[in-house]
This record gives C-alpha cells, structure tokens and sequence, in this order.
C-alpha cells in the first residue's frame, strides 16, 4: 500500500508541480498585469467546469455498473454533450466578461477558450475505470505528459508573445494533449452514446455536486473576482499567485489522498463493513492533516525564498501574505477529509454545506476591500469561513455515520498551525532567528507524524502489490 500511495502522491506531484512551474515560469517572463489577465483565464475555465460538475467520473469510480462498457459508453456521451453546451456558452458571453472585467482586449482570448471544454469532454473514461481497480498509471500520465509538454512550451511561447497569449496558448496546448493521452493509455474502443436514464442517473447522483461546485467557484474564484473587478490587473496578479503558491500543494495532497482512499472507502462501504470503513475514514482525515500541516511549514520555511528567487522583485508584495494563504489552504485541505469520507458513504452535498460559510464572507470581503485597500483583510475572512466551513462539514457527515476517533492527530494539527503562527510573526532577526525556526519545524513535523496513529497503522498493515 506504501508503494502505490508514493505512485499516487508522485504522480498526482509531477503533474501539479509542472502546472505549478508553468505558471511561475510565466509570471517570471511576461508583465505582471499581463500575467493578471492570464489569471482571468482560470476564472473563465472554471465556471466552464462549475456549469459541467457532475460527478461522472466519480461514479466510473463508485457506482457497482462502473465496469460495465455501456455504462461508461453512456457516461463519456454525457460527458461530450456536456463540453459541447460548455464550449457555445463562452463562445457568446465571452465578450460580455471582458467588458465586466475592464479588458475588452482580452474577448478574442475568451472564444479561443472555448476549445478547452471540448478537448476536456474529449477525454476516454478508461483511465478512471482503471483507478477504481486500483491502477492509476493512465490517469497520471494523462496529467503528467501534456503538463510536461505545456512547460516546455512556455519559454518559446513568451519568447514569441512577450504577453498573456503565452498563457492562452500553453493552456489550449495542455488541454488538447490530456484528450489524446487518455485515449493513448486506454484499453477500450472510444464509444461515447446518449442514454437517457443513465443521464438521468447521472443528474440525481450529480446535482449536489453541481451545487457544490457552484459554491466552490465563488470559494476559489470569489475573491480573485472582487480583486480583479475593484483593483485591477496587477493586483490580481498578486492575489492569484499567492493563491497558486499554496493552494497548489495542499491540492497535490488533497487529491492523492482522496485517489488511494475513496476506493476503499467505498468498498467498505458496499459491503456493509462499518468498522473497515471507520478505520478508513480515520486514515483519510489524518492524510489530509498532514497536507495541511506540510503546506503551513513548507510555507515557513521556503515560501520567501521561492518568491523572491524565482519571481523577483516585481512579486515582493506577496510576501507579507504567503502564511496569511497558506493557513487558508490548509483549512481548506482538512475540509477535504470529511467530504471525501462523506462522498463515499453517499451524502454528495457535504461539500456543499462545507462552502456555505466562505462564500457567506464574500460580500465582508468585498467592503474591507472597499474600505482598506488591502488584500489581507480578504484573506482573514476567508480563513474565517474555511473555518466555519470546516464545523459545518463535521457536523453534515455526523448524521450519516459516527465520527472517526482522530482527537491525537487533530491536536497535534492545531498545535502546529498555532507554532507556525508564532514562528512567523514574533520578531526573531538575524541567523539565530533563522535557526530557531529551522528547530521548531523539525519539532512540529515529529510530533506532527507522532499523531498519525490511523495512517501508520494503515499503511503498516494493508500491504498492497503496486498496480
């Protein structure tokens, strides 16, 4: 099991880690409100993936039909039909969202976009179904190779563009080739078909996906939506990389730790197995602990150095607010554990109830910005609706089963959320203070694995042959 959850994290690692370097890359050559446009091209892609959020892919995963090639033939009709209405939606609002953001010039970027809905629909199932046997090598070289490609495109692209159509064009590329590697690495004929009643299906399992998602647009997109529209493109640049430098890891972690378990989870759960799945549950919440608490010290100890190293000084602003969003991220991390857990026993609308309170602190959000000036006050609140998010999530999943007992992994989490807090903000200048740092991390990532119980037993008792 230890072998093929370091293929998941690697894999799931490699790609984001190129998406993550990609957009480095390109804020480091191209202007800062030109990179703030290419933010804008993030915004627009995921309300296409907002309005299309149906949980196919999850249900090749957890339905008992997911083996079944009409069954997946159904769910990849569905998934094209989708894409379709996706891509003729930005086709015709694209210049309406232009002119909402203030960049008109940016409407003719938009329609180009409106390809990458379709290349996404465009992707073969069979990587999926393979995850639910446990094989996860199709889906991650589908996320690996066009990240890969994508970076390597980005240096010649800038080279060429000097502005945000490097962006526009290392997206459309990465799109288009995940739509041919899934079809390379699949084992089945490519047989997309319109069923009614497996759409209909789909619609019921999907809804409070959708719903979720909606609130989940507004959660990552909100923010950067107030920012861009009240303080314009540089800002927004701030804002977005801040965002990408944290959210970026604790999404590695979130992800890997949803792929190994959520099979299990739901496995246990088909058969009836309320202890098994306990013990799974527990496992799934201190791994998304541990993302949260990697993403906070990692942020200590590095986070000022990326910045000022590979982005230079026209990104110094960030600095003050790199702890600032890496506590958001790791809040928003754990709140991942319950609605994974929450998923696989049925209730879909967990992470709904979850995203309520963030999204309630838009509108506060939008007056601090007002008022202020400044972006921090939007971060805090943010935490604070994370936070409150996170009570929320634990109470929904509550009624549907008893809570997994994870009280020594939890402490030691806040624990190290309270250290970092100290360790950033009190005043310790000079090596000494460097080294009292270095010291305290090290101490927080012992205490931190020392409250793993769930997950050590986990990984120490479930050997599994990698797929």
């Amino acid at each position: 099991m230890l072998r093929t959850a370091l293929l998941i994290v690697t894999g799931n690692a490699s790609a984001s880690a190129l998406l993550l370097a990609r957009n480095l890359l390109l804020a480091r050559l191209i202007p800062v409100a030109d990179y703030g446009v290419a933010a804008t091209f993030a915004m627009i892609m995921a309300v296409i993936e907002m309005t299309s959020t149906l949980g196919l892919q999850q249900q090749i995963v957890q339905s008992k039909r997911g083996d079944e090639p009409d069954f997946q033939a159904a769910l990849q009709g569905f998934q094209l039909l989708r894409g379709g209405l996706g891509a003729l939606a930005l086709l015709v609002l694209a210049g309406p969202i232009a002119q909402f953001l203030g960049i008109p010039q940016a409407a003719s970027a938009y329609r180009w976009l409106a390809l990458v809905p379709l290349f996404n629909a465009l992707q073969h199932f069979d990587i999926h179904r393979a995850q639910r046997a446990g094989r996860y090598r199709p889906l991650i070289l589908t996320g690996t190779l066009p990240a890969l490609v994508a970076f390597i495109a980005v240096w010649p692209l800038a080279l060429i563009f000097n502005d945000w159509r490097a962006a526009l064009c290392a997206i459309l590329l990465y799109a288009a080739l995940g739509a041919l590697t899934s079809h390379f690495v699949a084992e089945r004929p490519y047989r997309p078909r319109l069923d009614g009643p497996v759409m209909r299906e789909s619609l019921r399992f999907g809804m409070p996906l959708l719903a979720n998602a909606a609130l989940m647009y507004l959660v990552f997109q909100g923010d950067k939506i107030i920012v861009g529209r009240l303080a314009g493109m540089e800002e927004l640049a701030i804002f977005a990389m801040g965002m990408t430098l944290t959210l970026t890891p604790s999404l590695i972690g979130a992800k890997s730790v949803q792929n190994l378990f959520l099979p299990k989870l739901s496995s246990a759960h088909g058969r009836d197995d309320a202890a098994e799945h306990r013990r799974f549950a527990a496992a799934t919440f201190e791994g998304m602990f541990l993302t949260g608490s990697t993403l906070l010290l990692g942020t200590l100890l590095v986070g000022q150095i990326v910045v000022v190293a590979v982005l230079g000084a026209k990104y110094a602003s960030l600095l003050p607010l790199l702890i600032p969003f890496a506590l958001l991220n790791t809040i928003r991390a754990i709140k991942n554990g319950p609605s994974t857990v929450a998923l696989s026993a049925g209730q879909t609308d967990n992470g709904l109830w979850g995203n309520v309170p963030r999204i309630a602190v838009l509108p506060l959000s939008y007056w601090a910005l007002v008022q202020t000036g400044s972006m921090l006050p939007v971060i805090w609140l943010g935490i604070i609706g994370e936070l409150a998010g996170l009570a929320l999530a634990l109470w929904r999943l509550s009624k549907v089963m008893a809570l997994p007992e994870v009280n020594r992994a939890a402490l030691t989490t806040v624990f190290t959320i309270l250290s970092v807090l100290v360790l950033a903000y009190l005043p310790s200048p000079g090596s000494s203070g460097i080294l009292v740092t270095w010291i305290g991390a090290l101490v927080l990532v012992a205490a931190q694995f020392a409250g793993l119980t769930n997950l050590r037993s986990f990984f120490s008792r479930d050997p599994m042959p990698l797929a």
